[in-house]
């Protein structure tokens, strides 16, 4: 019951969202992700890190996980909301 609830609210914020022309990743909570080429990775509106690994990084986000592969992955910048990673990255995987 209590999935079919949150479910609901999450469609109703989508909507609200799109009535009103309002971005996503601000009334959803969802996750903002910026890729410059293969070498830096910027993610917004994160949960936490669950995992940390020169060759793998799982960052906890407001809905299931993103798993981010790749070599010499460093956290370069963690804010509360915001991580910026550097290293040569091969793979990013949303997860649930």
């Amino acid at each position: 019951m209590i999935i079919k609830m949150e479910r609901r609210r999450e469609l109703l914020n989508k909507a609200m969202a799109e009535f009103l022309e309002l971005p996503g990743d601000l009334v959803l909570d969802l996750p903002k992700i910026t890729v410059v080429g293969r070498n830096e990775l910027y993610l917004e509106n994160h949960r936490g890190i669950i995992e940390y690994a020169l060759n793998r990084l799982r960052i906890n986000l407001s809905r299931g996980f993103l798993e981010i592969e790749g070599e010499e992955l460093q956290i370069k910048t963690l804010m509360p909301e915001e991580m910026g990673i550097s290293g040569e990255i091969h793979s990013i995987r949303f997860l649930d």
